[in-house]
């Protein structure tokens, strides 16, 4: 019997001996029966997904700064939702990552550095919430690492929150800000959990845990939970439930406070009333449409703020832990059925995963893509991978996943794109591609092998195939697929180039439009659709890949405050076409400017004359970079 034929063989029989585990351990009631499972991954396919999506967040974490762009909070969600990937999957490649923020921003800094806040220390601030995440974030790298410092820092969180506990006012809770304004749902969602992590992880402990008890029965009584068992946002100066927004995450974290209390307890009553609280969210009229969880603000006359995209992560990653403590099938098959609409209806070709988790769209306010949302998604399809990791997964990439070609009056374009195939497991695998393009289109080589040597689950193998694909100038425009079909023994993963072919360029930045053109957007940022700016050291570049017969092209950039644009033909030599002299930092210089772009036309390669466009900061040190809107392009050939 040869090495694949054991393999699988050996699979085989761990496949059948976890069911019957399974069946004996987690038995099927008629009652669970009753709500029947959506279509979901298989095992090792979700671990591929996850990995896939894992690695597109990461993407846009900043190492210098340790953080993702511009956003505090966020980060330490993000950051624990790595965690999370790395404890559910096995995958340790985000330790560093994630000691690198512990060590560079554990410091004091002032406002508008990490934080709009100044920054205390320890990763506290006047913010109350926000030091609560990074507290929970410490306490995943405990679990992570076991290294101490992460314990003693949560510690040294949670004594700074508890100062903000107050009787006073409200009989209870936690006040949302230093100025104590406001007595709210996260904030106390946050304490409970937090403490309860705690009670949890210190041997002999009983204070931490009599703060959380204390802070479970004040949630529980203090009118913020309404009659239909929805949290709102939280209570008026009087003391009573303010009516504002049931956010997801409010509801989530209420589920996932009571859990972590209900492990320390065992008090079965919270665990009743933590079912309340799901049961409520997924209820008529509660936080689900169409069966997809579904926030206020993701209605398409609407946009959520960048607090709003990462909500909905939070309460999934709440409720995987109570679909693995309490094993309901309604629970999980809800958990499923996020999983599977995200991957096939909210996803693009460079496995970016957007705000509406059923995909839907509109003009005027589109479907928004970015880190915050990456990472708010990432979480159900973490949930999605078995609580006992698969051992084996496959899963393939394209690069560039949304290329442009700009094809010539006659002849044919021709772009390179890489196949890249990871794999976990124990035993060699051999992987077989097979890739698709539209008719009339070539691609070189249409099928390849792909041998991987897994050494585990803790650090995926990689191999890169380097794939041309050739378009002719009859090639229709708008957006073509290149589908990629990559198997091995008992393991199937798909990938798919999304190539724009494209006569004209026009496009609103900020949007779905402007991702084929934004060859690098380095540490850019959108704050919300419809423009893109770099501020400081920051910057963003366009490629224009303009049909080889081009005799001259303009560009014009509707840009604003502190610009800086550059054009090079090679991405490494540079020349100035565009700065703005004066410090502008209201807007008040908006204009579409145009840049005769005809001397920077170089020799065709590939079919094309690519030009490369960068806009930067004129002036770093204040924080108002160039800020482009749209972008037009008039072409001769």
């Amino acid at each position: 019997m040869n090495l694949e034929a054991i393999r699988i063989r050996v699979q085989t029989l761990l496949a059948v001996a976890s069911l019957i585990a399974l069946a004996v351990v987690f038995p099927s009631t008629a009652a669970e029966q009753a709500y029947p499972t959506s279509p979901r991954a298989d095992g090792s396919t979700a671990v591929a997904r996850a990995r896939v999506a894992a690695d597109v967040l990461m993407s846009s974490y900043d190492p210098g700064k340790a953080w993702f762009p511009s956003s505090w909070w966020n980060s330490a969600v993000s950051l624990q939702t790595i965690g999370d990937y790395m404890q559910r999957t096995g995958d340790g490649r985000y330790l560093g990552p994630l000691d690198n923020t512990f060590e560079k921003d554990k410091g004091v800094f002032p406002a508008g550095v990490l934080s709009g806040d100044p920054l205390l220390g320890n990763f506290t601030s006047r913010a109350i919430d926000d030091s609560e995440w990074w507290g929970l974030t410490w306490l995943q790298a405990y679990d992570l690492t076991r290294n101490p410092k992460y314990l003693d820092m949560a510690v040294t969180i949670a004594n700074y929150v508890n100062g903000y506990w107050d009787t006073s006012t409200c009989g209870g809770g936690v006040w949302w800000n230093a100025e104590r304004t406001y007595k709210n749902a996260v904030t106390n969602g946050l304490w409970i959990r937090l403490t309860a992590e705690l009670h949890n992880r210190i041997p002999g402990d009983q204070l931490w845990l009599a703060r959380s008890s204390t802070a479970w029965e004040w949630l529980q009584s203090s009118g913020m939970i309404n009659a239909n068992g929805l949290v709102n946002d939280g209570l008026t100066d009087t003391c009573t439930n303010n009516g504002q927004t049931v956010w997801s995450y409010n509801q989530g974290l209420a589920i996932g406070g009571g859990l972590e209390l209900w492990r320390a307890t065992g008090d079965p009553r919270i665990l009743a009333s933590v079912r309340r609280l799901a049961d409520a969210a997924i209820g008529p009229n509660a936080l689900v449409t169409n069966g997809i969880l579904t926030e206020t603000c993701d209605a398409t006359d609407q946009t959520c703020d960048d607090n709003g995209k990462q909500f909905k992560g939070i309460f999934m990653r709440y409720w995987t832990d109570l679909v693995d403590t309490t094993h309901d099938r309604r629970y999980a098959a809800f958990l499923d059925q996020q999983a599977e609409s995200i991957w096939e209806n909210d996803r693009d070709a460079a496995g970016r995963l957007g705000t509406r988790w059923s995909g839907a769209t509109s003009n005027e306010h589109p479907n928004v893509f970015d880190w915050r949302t990456q990472a708010s998604a990432l979480s159900a399809l973490i949930g999605d991978v078995p609580t006992t990791t698969p051992q084996e997964s496959l899963a393939a990439t394209m690069s560039p996943a949304q290329p442009v070609i700009m094809p010539p009056a006659s002849g044919a374009t021709s772009i390179a794109i890489d196949l890249g195939v990871s794999a976990t497991g124990f035993f060699p695998l051999q992987a077989r591609a097979s890739i698709d393009a539209p008719s009339g289109w070539s691609v070189s080589p249409p099928t390849t092998r792909v041998r991987l040597q897994p050494r585990g689950i803790a650090v995926p193998v990689s191999s890169t195939v380097p794939l041309i694909v050739t378009v002719p100038s009859t090639a229709t425009n708008g957006h073509q697929m290149v589908t990629a079909d990559v198997t091995a023994a008992g393991l199937h993963f798909t990938t798919q180039a999304d190539v724009l072919v494209a006569h004209k360029i026009d496009f609103d930045t900020g949007t779905a439009d402007e991702n084929p053109w934004l060859f690098d957007p380095d540490g850019s940022q959108s704050n919300g659709v419809q423009n893109r700016f770099a501020d400081g050291n920051a910057h963003f570049t366009y490629r224009f890949p303009f049909p080889a017969d081009t005799t001259s092209a303009q560009v014009t950039l509707t840009i604003d405050n502190e610009f800086l644009v550059l054009v090079s033909v090679d991405n490494e030599h540079w020349t100035t076409v565009l700065q703005e002299t004066q410090p502008v930092t209201d807007g008040s210089n908006k204009a579409g400017r145009n840049i005769d772009l005809t001397p920077y036309l170089g020799a065709a390669t590939h079919g094309s004359k690519p030009i490369y466009l960068k806009v930067s900061d004129a002036f770093p040190n204040d924080g108002w970079g160039g800020r482009v809107y749209h972008v037009t392009a008039n072409i001769v050939e």
